[in-house]
């Protein structure tokens, strides 16, 4: 497996990589690379929809991005615990698909305790996941991943001490898959809007960049790059 051409997502609910930076998968999968989902519940303590229907849903929205996905067990839904264990669980997921890059939720508290706490966990995992003398996790490669970003699936969770990269979603092929993706959750959308949500939120960071759509992503590192070159134009509209 190319390192290079990876991008593994880590989401807590069956629809929070989809809601959160489905649009940035799609342009990802679009472009060539690799997208793996690795979802760490199955929505057992949802208003609406069984676990199976939230898989089933998940699996959908996933081929409509072009992404593979799997789900691991942790405690269940609404009741992921800090442990050393998960730690080290994603940490070895890592290693296994040597990706160059990693999203996961972002770590702000005032959000659901799920999409912190996996953050957090998946933020200690990439480091871990550099030892090469960690006992547990010796039958595979040690992994450096290249960039860990964050998503914020609601506004809530967006930090205000980060300064975020926006990713342009405009393209009517990215945004139309990304709401295919968002919609294969019919579930959610018994209770609330969810669908509409994410797509005002879009258009307002679109709007400020410029655009007609944009996703924001904020980074756990400062981004290196090798010219002025590729750090693509200010967002400053306004």
């Amino acid at each position: 497996m190319s390192s290079a051409n990876s991008v593994l997502i880590f989401g807590a609910h069956p629809d929070d990589i989809e809601f959160g930076c489905g649009g940035v998968i799609k342009i990802e999968t679009k472009n060539g690379r690799k997208a793996h989902f690795v979802v760490t519940s199955k929505g057992e303590a949802g208003t609406s929809g069984t676990p199976e229907t939230r898989v089933a849903e998940s699996k959908k929205a996933a081929e409509i991005l072009g992404a593979t996905i799997e789900f691991i067990e942790f405690e269940g839904d609404s009741h992921l615990e800090m442990k050393v264990e998960h730690t080290i669980k994603l940490a070895e997921i890592i290693r296994r698909e040597q990706p160059s890059t990693v999203l996961a939720p972002t770590c702000v508290e005032n959000q659901h305790p799920d999409h912190a706490r996996l953050g957090k966990l998946v933020r200690d995992a990439a480091r871990l996941a550099r030892y090469g003398g960690l006992k547990e996790l010796l039958a595979l490669k040690a992994h450096a991943i290249e960039q860990l970003l964050f998503y914020a699936v609601t506004p809530e969770a967006v930090p205000r001490d980060v300064t975020s990269i926006l990713i342009d979603i405009s393209e009517p092929d990215v945004l139309n898959a990304w709401t295919d993706a968002m919609k294969a959750h019919a579930s959610q959308a018994s209770t609330r809007n969810y669908l509409e949500m994410q797509l005002t939120r879009a258009r307002l960071l679109g709007a400020q960049a410029g655009l007609e759509h944009a996703i924001a992503l904020y980074p756990n590192d400062p981004l290196i790059f090798d010219s002025l070159s590729q750090t693509g134009k200010g967002a400053r509209r306004f």
